[in-house]
């Protein structure tokens, strides 16, 4: 498959062909490669002899007719519904066709799109992990996804429940800019939950999707739309997920493509850490501070604040920086000061660690890692 820099913008009705062609069963990259080498334009395609498609390696009867079936009317169709939807079919060789690096035989023929399209030039993050995120999870999705917005990074995510959802509203909320990678078609609303958040999308960010209008979400279309999250992003940072977790799917592909994986550590205990616990043993970056994910886009000069501004309702980490204000202290020592759980001191301990405020000393104690910001946090 060519890449969008080696197709040239097609006018109308080359476009309507490439479309068409795009809907034909069978026809994938390699078969659209093959296809155009063979024929040069896709209305010729459109118009080569059976006899002549049979030629093409990979073209049996059954292909060729497939092709010669393709429906110029039913691509119209669908740049009509697409366009009633407020939306854009983009094509390899249009400006705004996101250049992926995709290897050919995984790169998308084209891609379906609403909202606001200058959110593909700009550096991104895709942020991704559990439909079931625990209170930390939450915390930290809200944190990463939040400062990274803010700080003038597009935060990637595929608009599931869970976690993806947290992402794309932080990033709003922040004022920044989000890009949703959907499973389904434009003007499906999948899962029903995320309607608000996906109309906020639609006009604050940008929805991005492989399948027609109005098609509803198959099992295989979620791993689909995963290897377009991880291209359109420079670091993938998993939150949490479990051992099967889809979000595993885009650090692989993002590892493929050379791209950095970033994972949030987890307690051994949890089965939401599993996933992003392996992928740091297997070479993952551990996400510890912004400061960590900030550095891989050097050319992004805002400074992210390090300090979790923390609600009042949050006492057991206010409770746990008064503490360690005091002095270095072991988890055990910790959990008896505070009469809680370690399980709970422990998931407080790592929301304040990626904030920056809590550093765990080589001697395997716990201190504030900046005093001034602690202070500020206990104050308020």
């Amino acid at each position: 498959m060519p890449t969008s820099s080696d197709v040239p913008l097609l006018r109308s009705d080359e476009r309507l062909a490439w479309l068409a062609l795009t809907r034909t069963r069978g026809i994938g990259p390699t078969r659209l490669r093959l296809l155009l080498e063979a024929c040069t334009t896709p209305l010729g395609a459109l118009s080569a002899p059976i006899s002549f498609l049979r030629t093409i390696p990979g073209f049996d009867r059954v292909m060729a007719e497939a092709v010669r079936g393709a429906s110029l009317e039913e691509a119209a169709r669908l740049e009509a519904e697409t366009a009633a939807l407020g939306g854009r079919v983009l094509l390899p060789g249009d400006a705004d066709f996101p250049d992926l690096a995709l290897p050919n035989a995984d790169a998308p023929l084209c891609l379906f799109a609403v909202g606001d399209l200058a959110l593909l030039e700009r550096p991104a993050v895709a942020v991704v992990g559990s439909r079931a995120p625990t209170r930390y999870g939450i915390e930290v999705g809200e944190l990463v996804a939040g400062q990274a917005a803010a700080a003038g990074l597009v935060v990637v995510s595929g608009m599931a429940r869970g976690l993806d959802a947290v992402a794309h509203r932080s990033a709003l909320a922040a004022g920044g800019g989000s890009i949703g990678v959907l499973g389904c078609g434009l003007g499906v609303v999948y899962p029903s939950s995320n309607r608000r958040l996906y109309e906020d999308m639609r006009a604050k960010g940008l929805l991005l999707t492989e399948q027609p209008p109005h098609q509803r979400p198959t099992e295989g279309s979620f791993p689909e739309r995963n290897r377009i999250i991880a291209a359109l992003a420079r670091v993938t940072v998993v939150i949490e997920a479990g051992a099967t977790s889809g979000a595993l799917i885009t650090a692989r592909v993002a590892n493929d493509l050379s791209r950095t994986v970033m994972a949030v550590p987890g307690m051994v205990t949890s089965a939401l850490s599993v996933g992003t616990n392996r992928l740091i043993q297997d070479g993952a970056h551990p996400l510890l501070r912004m400061e960590d994910l900030m550095a891989r886009y050097p050319e992004v000069r805002v400074q992210v604040d390090p300090a979790v501004r923390v609600p009042a309702d949050r006492s057991l980490e206010q409770r746990l920086l008064s503490l360690l204000e005091r002095g270095p202290s072991a988890l055990e020592d910790l959990c008896l000061e505070l009469g809680e759980g370690s399980q709970s001191v422990l998931v407080a301990l790592g929301t304040l660690e990626i904030a920056g405020l809590v550093a765990q000393r080589a001697d395997r104690l716990y201190a504030a890692a900046n005093r001034g910001l602690a202070a500020e946090a206990i104050a308020r």
